[in-house]
């Protein structure tokens, strides 16, 4: 039921393009508003929303152009995920020339509350649709990814993920966290399930972000990502499924816990 409110949401919240974005387009997409207004639309860090568009131009969702009318625009295409539905609307919000804001409804009270309880409170419903479309999607994912035969390259990016993760500043940690769970993700060679983890992790970014750093949850957290990289650098499906599932469910009751 909720998955099909989202989704409505999603629709209803879909903004063509004007058409000075069609043209410049070529009537395939509209064209991505500048990092700094994206981010402030979607209300989340540029580096995250930067990692996100990284994954979704891989997809095939997202294609990049260079030159005077150059910049990122959204590819038309069926099937298209939540996470390009909503990078759409924002699109469509924006006009030229003028300074993207966000909505006074979104960032009231968000933006003035600054507790990870209160985040999680004002996401509601959100909050336990986004947890359940992750305890689908991540595991399945990393499940995938550990039945490929992983090149070289897509085995050092995990590895070298995987390392940037343990990183204890607080000002990177969130970052190269969701950078790894999007490494994990691209490697099931997916588009689709690349596309499913971008989403659910810009949903979960400010509020995984304001939970105050304690040093036994970053040692579990760090101890869980390992033992799901090396299930699946080890070729082991089975194990890096249910190893992503533990974390998953360990993340959620951390954020459900906020509700209480």
């Amino acid at each position: 039921m909720a998955t099909r409110a989202r989704r409505q949401r999603v629709r209803d919240h879909g903004v063509p393009a004007g058409p000075g974005d069609q043209a410049r387009a070529g009537g395939r997409g509209e064209r991505l508003p500048a990092e700094r207004e994206l981010a402030e639309k979607l209300q989340v860090s540029r580096v995250t929303l930067r990692e996100a568009i990284r994954a979704l131009r891989e997809a095939g969702y997202l294609e990049s152009r260079r030159g005077r009318t150059g910049g990122t625009f959204v590819v038309s295409r069926a099937g298209t995920p939540p996470v390009v539905g909503r990078v759409r609307s924002a699109a469509g919000r924006a006009r030229p020339g003028r300074k993207a804001v966000v909505p006074a409804a979104s960032v009231t009270p968000l933006a003035r509350r600054g507790t990870a309880a209160d985040l999680a409170r004002e996401m509601g419903d959100t909050l336990h649709d986004a947890l359940d479309f992750r305890r689908v999607v991540e595991p399945g994912a990393a499940g995938l990814s550990a039945s490929r035969a992983l090149a070289a390259a897509d085995r050092q990016h995990l590895v070298a993920c995987l390392t940037a993760s343990r990183d204890r500043d607080p000002a990177t940690r969130r970052v190269a966290d969701s950078r790894l769970h999007l490494a994990i993700a691209g490697a099931s060679g997916s588009p689709s399930l690349a596309a499913a983890v971008a989403d659910v992790q810009l949903t979960l970014d400010r509020l995984l972000a304001a939970i105050p750093v304690i040093k036994r949850n970053l040692d579990h957290s760090d101890d869980q990502h390992t033992r799901v990289a090396d299930a699946i650098l080890a070729g082991d499906p089975a194990g890096a499924r249910s190893l992503m599932e533990e974390h998953c469910d360990g993340t959620a009751e951390l954020l459900l816990g906020l509700l209480t």
